[in-house]
């Protein structure tokens, strides 16, 4: 009798363990969801979810496939984000007459001392995504004593979509910054830094997350003055960098 009400127990016990080895739901992927969005809703590492799921590119999720969550208790609703679309273009806004101001002269926000935390899912940084599609009319410059130099600039038509160039989060997002209208700066894993300046419009916030690609701003044209264009930087640290050696 004891031998056999030790076996039972074992069974339960056994039972009980492979239940909480299977615990998880399934998320069926929908269009525009992307790892790194699924991973954030569900608070699990995006490297770890790609791993159980047999993930080796996390860009080619499709459609309808159905993604084991370990430790989820119930389906979570996933943001939708949209691609970038070319030659969608907002018509630029009528110019109201205003008192000319003397714009207070900034920094650039320098990138912070402390590594990027530890919940921040940004994929490591290898070639990054052209933020937008267009002639470059400036080419990056390190001995440039003005800023813009640090970057290259791109002309597109104002209005037009800027992109993400890569997973990350939002440090900085106003337009405080003199010469360079509304700025985003996004960091990124391995102490990494994208701008981009001279937007008409920002559509993210400081402290959010974005997706590689995730539609981050409208372009716009420089207060000096000029064509509609993007001023697009990339850096290691503190240090600016040609991004062209990190662009396809």
């Amino acid at each position: 009798m004891k031998i056999r009400m030790t076996f039972l127990l074992l069974i339960a016990v056994s039972s009980v363990l492979l239940g909480a080895c299977e615990a998880g739901v399934y998320h069926s992927v929908k269009r525009g969801q992307t790892l790194y969005r699924i991973s954030r809703t569900y608070d699990i590492d995006e490297a770890y979810l790609a791993r159980v799921n047999g993930i080796s590119d996390p860009s080619q999720l499709s459609i309808g496939m159905r993604l084991f969550i370990p430790g989820a208790d119930r389906v979570k609703h996933v943001q939708i984000v949209k691609p970038q679309t070319a030659g969608k273009n907002v018509p630029a806004p009528p110019k109201k007459k205003t008192a000319v101001k003397q714009p207070v002269r900034k920094k650039i926000p320098s990138a912070p001392a402390k590594p990027l935390s530890p919940d921040v899912k940004a994929t490591q940084v290898k070639k990054l995504q052209w933020p937008l599609r267009g002639k470059i009319v400036r080419s990056f410059s390190s001995k440039t004593k003005a800023g813009r130099g640090k970057g290259i600039e791109i002309s597109v038509r104002s209005g037009s979509h800027v992109a993400a160039a890569e997973a990350g989060k939002v440090i900085y997002s106003g337009d405080g910054v003199n010469g360079y209208a509304f700025l985003i700066i996004l960091q990124h894993e391995n102490d990494f830094f994208t701008v981009y300046g001279f937007n008409r419009k920002n559509l993210v916030r400081q402290g959010d997350f974005v997706s590689r690609g995730e539609q981050i701003a409208l372009s716009g044209t420089p207060p000096s003055g000029g064509k509609p264009r993007l001023h697009f930087e990339v850096r290691k640290g503190k240090q600016a960098v040609d991004p062209i050696l990190y662009l396809p």
